[in-house]
């Protein structure tokens, strides 16, 4: 009796070492540092939460999600940033403009980070080449910059007798200088008068509508900014509050009742670098992982609006178009 005791004590003890083994071992742990708010981000988080599944991990189960959000307010960025890399991350992911991974690239040259950016990462300083990146950055593009004067160009073909666009841009953005010269490019090509409007806070955003209603804009477009994105429910209300045909980069403006969109897809952005974060845990090192450069792009009308607005939709326009929204 003694005897089996003892075996049944022993293979008992031995069947519960794996699992005492793999409690024991640390999950790995990924910094998300976002320079916009949570609001609106839902769809790219799930493409973030695929990506991450794609390569094996899942939040809570084998890895740990330590989130930043600073609520487009930039100053808090850098001293998030400096919070995340204290701490034991395999990988920091740095989107929701370039603030981040500017912040997370100040902070850091060791820990590999992950960026998400609409402009061209050479330019900006991140990686010295796009198909090998060196030092401790790699990541996504979808150059968003470079789609303005496509953005206009469907402005003109939803409405050919518009020749007065109102422009909005933050100017504390600095990528939106360039983004905006674009524009301007663009319209002095097409004969389109541009009429510049500046904003960065939600007053400033309504005083922008009341003048470009007052001043005779026909329409408008949207330079990219994360700031906007924060403000995507405001930006679409008060354009059709004001009866202003608009355009915006995200499918997500034209969900929340804007007009129309055309840009890269963003969630799929997200879920490449989800896909990237869970190969760096993996143990691939950002050189290993050339840049990518978004190739997936859609164009999003909201019909409803379009009625609302008093416009018919070129069928031209619907044909290309890769989701109507009824």
């Amino acid at each position: 009796m003694t005897n089996r005791r003892e075996l049944i004590t022993l293979f008992g003890g031995a069947a519960s070492w794996p699992l005492a083994a793999w409690a024991q071992q640390p999950m790995s742990v990924i910094g998300f540092l976002n320079a916009a708010s949570s609001d609106g981000y839902a769809e790219r988080m799930r493409g973030f939460h695929q990506g991450l599944k794609d390569e094996g991990f899942v939040e809570g189960e084998n890895v740990t999600i330590e989130y930043r959000w600073a609520d487009n307010q930039i100053d808090r960025v850098p001293t998030m940033a400096a919070d995340l890399v204290r701490r034991q991350l395999g990988v920091i992911v740095a989107a929701g403009g370039n603030a981040a991974p500017d912040a997370a690239k100040a902070a850091t040259t060791t820990i590999p980070i992950l960026f998400i950016t609409p402009d061209d990462p050479v330019k900006l300083g991140y990686v010295t080449s796009l198909a090998r990146p060196t030092g401790n950055l790699t990541g996504i593009t979808f150059l968003g910059s470079e789609l303005g004067a496509k953005r206009l160009e469907l402005l003109h073909d939803m409405i050919p007798a518009t020749t007065r666009v109102a422009v909005l841009f933050n100017p504390a953005t600095p990528a939106s200088e360039s983004r905006l010269s674009e524009v301007h490019a663009a319209a002095r090509a097409t004969g389109m008068q541009i009429q510049v409007y500046k904003a960065g806070t939600s007053g400033e955003i309504e005083l922008a509508f009341a003048a470009m209603v007052r001043e005779g804009a026909e329409a408008l477009l949207l330079i990219p900014d994360p700031v906007f994105n924060g403000r995507r429910i405001q930006m679409v209300h008060s354009a059709s509050r004001h009866g202003l045909p608009a355009i915006y980069w995200q499918r997500e403006f034209a969900d929340a009742g804007g007009l129309m969109s055309y840009g890269s897809s963003i969630s799929d952005a997200f879920r490449q670098v989800g896909r990237y974060s869970g190969r760096i845990l993996k143990g691939a090192k950002p050189a290993d992982l050339p840049v990518v450069q978004s190739s997936k792009f859609e164009l999003v009308i909201n019909q409803q609006i379009a009625r609302l607005l008093g416009l018919t939709i070129p069928s031209a326009l619907l044909i290309r178009a890769d989701d109507v929204i009824e």
